[in-house]
């Protein structure tokens, strides 16, 4: 089979590239309400019938079939031993990667995860109260490809908050563990794992079963299903962010060698078809030999005909007039991963607000972000990094709000918050606040 990858070629100066663009952005969305439908009717399942529940769907979609979700659970000695029979190369590797995450994420924890107050004037505290969620769940995909990235990803910021309890849950098709992925979650501090998946696994760790605890929050990718369910279950529990498919935007300005960022957008294209891989750049020459090189660089891959249906339905090829415009169709995309393919990147960062990960420079391929450098790589996608983050430590913690009034204080804010309480017809509020005042005002 001869397989063609033929991303969208746009030109900005084109008449029609609005439309054009924006068809290319759009994804469709037609089987959300089929998805809505099953899931909905998984998580009242699991809400009512608990264990059996979740063993039925594990045995109907994963072919997993046990005697009860106590044989799905992965003990601590069974990390520990998938740990210990990897090769020394991959041990390593997932120890160097893991000790990075760390690294940054206690960073992060420094800047934004801290308890502070300050007293002012009249000897009033005011701060705040950072702690970390008691309990959390985390998802780790599984079936196609294995994920201990994710493992890493979620697990480590979450420890890293202080979380006292890491649950994972990670499906396991017919009973099959991938020794990495177990691997990770040793490395990482989870506390339980169950090898279960989809939304019956979401709806376990949202509502609680006799054997799967009920968590605080739920972190991590998952196919249609699991964003589904992660959506359904908000408000019983916290959730991340509802992932889209993967996406990757480059900005280029023609001095990378072309067959590197022909790679770098077969690195998103790879994740399936609906994946987005889009090229910017001012130079109409390098466009083209960046089209070359994905000619000749696709039949050597082994994702061949995922990345060719990616690249053919939603790639896209965009010639700008000039990098300052290619920033600035950037910010209104606001990709996940955003590369900053330039000799001189530190000129165009400045121009660039809104993407999940910035990667700046022609040596900083975003699969180095995907696995080791640190940031995490669970990222805000379809356009939401606009308004949302990474996921990080701040993921883990939630905030309470530090007040304690001093007498003089009192003196002070009781006035004016008697005057707007009067102003909004709360009396009771106003008589609270004028009842510490040393002379009282008379009721309103």
């Amino acid at each position: 089979m001869n397989l063609v990858a033929t991303p969208a070629h746009l030109s900005t100066v084109s008449s029609t590239f609005e439309q054009d663009f924006s068809q290319r952005l759009h994804w469709s969305m037609e089987q959300d309400a089929a998805i809505e439908e099953r899931v909905a009717a998984i998580l009242a399942d699991v809400q009512q019938r608990g264990d059996a529940a979740v063993l039925e769907y594990t045995a109907r979609f994963d072919g997993l079939n046990a005697p009860d979700l106590a044989a799905l659970e992965l003990t601590q000695a069974e990390l520990q031993a998938a740990f210990d029979s990897l090769p020394d190369v991959q041990k390593n590797a997932l120890t160097e990667a893991a000790a990075r995450v760390r690294s940054y994420h206690e960073a992060q924890k420094q800047a934004t995860g801290q308890s502070w107050s300050y007293r002012d004037a009249d000897g009033t505290l005011l701060g705040q109260k950072v702690t970390p969620l008691d309990r959390v769940g985390i998802y780790v995909p599984g079936g196609k490809a294995a994920y201990p990235s994710s493992v890493l990803m979620n697990a480590i910021p979450a420890q890293v908050a202080g979380v006292a309890e890491i649950i994972m849950v990670v499906p396991t098709p017919k009973g099959e563990k991938n020794p990495l992925v177990l691997a990770a979650a040793y490395i990482a501090g989870v506390t339980r794992g169950f090898t279960i998946g989809g939304a019956q696994a979401v709806a376990a760790l949202a509502y609680g079963t006799a054997t799967v605890p009920k968590v605080d929050k739920i972190t991590g990718p998952g196919n249609a299903y699991v964003a589904s369910a992660k959506k359904r279950v908000f408000g019983h529990v916290g959730i991340d962010m509802i992932a889209g498919p993967s996406e990757i935007l480059v900005l280029a300005d023609g001095t990378t060698p072309a067959e590197w960022v022909a790679m770098d957008l077969f690195s998103q294209a790879e994740h399936d078809e609906l994946a987005q891989s889009i090229l910017l750049c001012p130079d109409a020459d390098y466009i083209a030999a960046v089209q070359r090189a994905i000619d000749r660089l696709l039949p050597e891959m082994p994702r061949a005909a995922i990345i060719a249906k990616s690249l053919s339905d939603r790639g896209a090829l965009i010639h700008t007039r000039s990098m300052e415009e290619a920033c600035a169709i950037s910010n209104r995309i606001a990709p996940e991963h955003l590369e900053v393919s330039s000799r001189d990147p530190h000129r165009w960062e400045p121009l660039l607000k809104h993407a999940g990960a910035i990667f700046l420079g022609a040596y900083t391929s975003e699969s180095l972000g995907d696995y080791c450098a640190g940031p995490n790589h669970v990222l805000p996608t379809s356009g939401t990094a606009r308004f949302s983050s990474p996921l990080g430590v701040y993921d883990f913690q939630k905030r309470s709000s530090l007040i304690e009034v001093s007498e003089a204080g009192a003196q002070v804010l009781g006035k004016i918050a008697a005057e707007l309480a009067y102003g909004e017809g709360l009396q009771a509020h106003a008589q609270a606040a004028e009842m510490r005042l040393t002379t009282p005002g008379k009721p309103r």
